[in-house]
């Protein structure tokens, strides 16, 4: 875990581990080794998650007409990051009833199962339901918590929540977002943090100063999607305001200053290749950060974002970082040491899945 041992102090030696790695092997076998390899998801959207099979099936719960599969799969067509917005809100909009909330949390943890993930930190958009849906969230909330203790049950898959405000819906709704988070905890410790999304050029991460440190107060862990679509000043603003992980990320490449502060600081980025480059946010493969990042000491995390909107996953994630970025299998295994370390699980179940990472073999 690059540089991150001294920060968490666990007794995790991954270096003792390369002797039961090959020195070479088939993309088959790699593949197979790295779906399973244990893993968590840090950054995850709830209502991204929807597969067009299951888009399908909520088309046919709510709309007089039913989307076809055929014109599901093309509601996640897109030129652009203005193009994405569009295609999710358009997915978004199948989300009627509270029962689609426990469809699709069943479906999501069914999902990362398959995948190796051990453990998932979602967001879901309580922005959405209350600025956009103007609906009252906790019958919403209490689904998607339904289909939670389900997934984890049949699963072995756990889900803390994120609870996420549109940052260009206003500093008063996002207010009022984590204000009801902070409520809601009181009743289902499930939800652990807050964060902010939506269109960076549109709400600044200074607006949110005083509610996240109201959110901070209250006892929720701090996250902000910085970084992703402008540059730098927006993970500046987002390190002021108290994150403690960036989501992407992708603008500190262009700031030295802050690079090396992410690095002292162990600021974890929660790196989304596939979803920067289908927003169009990264021009190139070639131009994606992620291994400058690591070999300068970062705290990266792979994540899959929006994965059906984005056609990959987590297990595709990992596999791309190591065919196209040339990491190995035992950095591949830092990384997931690192997803793991980087959670915001209580230590004693962070170690247990750290200890999984370390004695998963070949």
């Amino acid at each position: 875990m690059r540089g991150s041992l001294g920060k968490a102090q666990l007794p995790i030696t991954l270096d003792r581990m390369s002797s039961r790695l090959p020195q070479s092997a088939s993309r088959l076998d790699a593949a197979a080794w790295l779906r399973k390899l244990p893993k968590a998801e840090l950054h995850l959207h709830l209502e991204g998650t929807i597969e067009p099979q299951t888009l399908v099936e909520l088309s046919q719960r709510h709309d007089a007409e039913p989307l076809t599969l055929e014109a599901a799969r093309a509601l996640y067509t897109y030129a652009n990051f203005d193009g994405f917005m569009q295609s999710f809100k358009a997915v978004s909009q199948r989300l009627q009833g509270p029962e689609d909330y426990e469809l699709i949390t069943y479906n999501m943890l069914r999902s990362l199962a398959a995948q190796g993930i051990q453990h998932a930190e979602a967001y879901i958009s309580f922005g959405i339901i209350h600025y956009w849906k103007r609906q009252q969230v906790d019958p919403y909330f209490e689904a998607a918590e339904s289909g939670r203790v389900r997934g984890e049950r049949d699963f072995g898959v756990s889900l803390l929540w994120l609870i996420d405000a549109v940052r260009h819906f206003g500093a008063e709704e996002g207010a009022r977002v984590f204000r009801k988070a902070a409520d809601l905890r009181k009743q289902y410790p499930s939800i652990v943090g807050i964060g902010i999304g939506g269109d960076e050029a549109r709400g600044s991460a200074d607006l949110f100063r005083d509610s996240y440190q109201e959110a901070k107060d209250n006892g929720l862990r701090l996250t902000a999607h910085a970084g992703e679509t402008i540059g730098p000043e927006s993970i500046w603003a987002a390190l002021n305001i108290g994150a403690e992980r960036i989501g992407h990320g992708l603008a500190a490449q262009h700031d030295r200053e802050l690079m090396d502060v992410l690095v002292q600081r162990q600021i974890p980025v929660e790196i989304n290749i596939t979803s920067n480059l289908r927003t169009g946010c990264c021009p190139s493969l070639d131009l994606h950060p992620v291994r400058d990042y690591f070999e300068r000491g970062m705290m990266v995390t792979l994540n899959s974002d929006d994965p059906p909107m984005f056609g990959s996953d987590l297990a595709a994630e990992y596999l791309l970082a190591h065919e196209k970025f040339g990491f190995t299998l035992e950095q591949m295994r830092e990384l997931a040491a690192n997803s793991v370390e980087a959670s915001f699980l209580q230590p004693e179940r962070k170690l247990k899945l750290l200890r999984s990472v370390e004695l998963y073999g070949w």
